[in-house]
């Protein structure tokens, strides 16, 4: 499931494209994603100039002067910028622009979403969603704040997107890895020196993950058509029973919130 990263990477790769271009087309092959594209949609944006390409968590908002095109990428969505290329299987929606270029949205499970935002920060989707893990506000006052009295695991946690966005399972566990934490111990357990630690590797893990292009799962590609490489310097994610890349133990693998985690019962305590 393309994350934080992957999404990051893709709106950097798109801008340099689209960034000022005018919508002169909009082809939808398939309306049914995980909400259906409005029908409307080409006559409501074609004429549309995109004015800013910007994130929130891991929606990707291409600005106009009737609104966001709001793209999510569900579990298995990508974008590729082309110029001409055949059709393939689950390209179900093109953004043409005047440069001569297309935003091609491939969704083979189709839990992603294209939608026509026209209330901002308001809208439902985004209106209780919690700060930006890369932000000035995301420091260890905020995260401590909402921790210190919080009876969950601090992988939950740090996992919920009505506190943080975008720290997904491989990066949460990545970070608690960084920082020495067992995922299991109690949000309200943790000092807020160690909290202040947890925050700075949730930053190192996303800012390397996106400087490396995103994570090379098997549903993800770049807008440039090629995966990222994070997945080659994973500590613990999809590592069980691997030695720790510290005291080469033995990694263990536990269940936390319906989600696999991988973690060194030595490391992180």
């Amino acid at each position: 499931m393309p994350e934080l990263p992957e999404v990051e990477t893709t709106k950097n790769g798109i801008s340099p494209y689209a960034l000022g271009r005018t919508i002169i087309d909009i082809v939808v092959r398939e309306s049914k994603l995980r909400w259906p594209v409005e029908p409307s949609l080409k006559q409501q944006l074609v004429g549309r100039e995109i004015s800013q390409i910007s994130r929130r968590a891991k929606y990707l908002l291409l600005e106009t002067d009737v609104g966001d095109l709001m793209i999510h990428l569900g579990m298995s969505g990508s974008l590729r910028v082309i110029s001409t290329e055949p059709v393939k299987k689950h390209d179900h929606v093109d953004i043409c622009l005047d440069n001569g270029k297309t935003i091609r949205f491939n969704d083979p499970r189709r839990f992603g979403s294209i939608i026509l935002n026209k209330q901002g920060n308001h809208h439902q989707l985004l209106e209780k969603l919690g700060v930006e893990p890369l932000s000035d506000e995301f420091d260890s006052d905020y995260l401590y704040h909402y921790a210190h009295n919080r009876k969950v695991a601090i992988k939950t946690f740090i996992m919920n997107n009505h506190i943080v966005v975008g720290v997904g399972n491989i990066y949460a566990q990545e970070s608690l890895f960084l920082a020495g934490i067992n995922p299991k111990r109690l949000a309200s357990n943790i000092s807020q020196a160690r909290i202040e630690l947890l925050v700075s590797t949730i930053k190192q893990v996303l800012l390397d993950a996106i400087q490396a292009g995103g994570s090379s799962l098997k549903d993800f590609t770049g807008a440039d058509g090629k995966p990222g490489y994070f997945q080659q310097t994973l500590n613990v994610y999809g590592r069980h029973n691997e030695l720790c890349t510290r005291c080469e133990k033995k990694l263990k693998q536990i269940t936390l919130g319906q989600r696999t985690t991988v973690y060194c019962v030595q490391c992180q305590t």
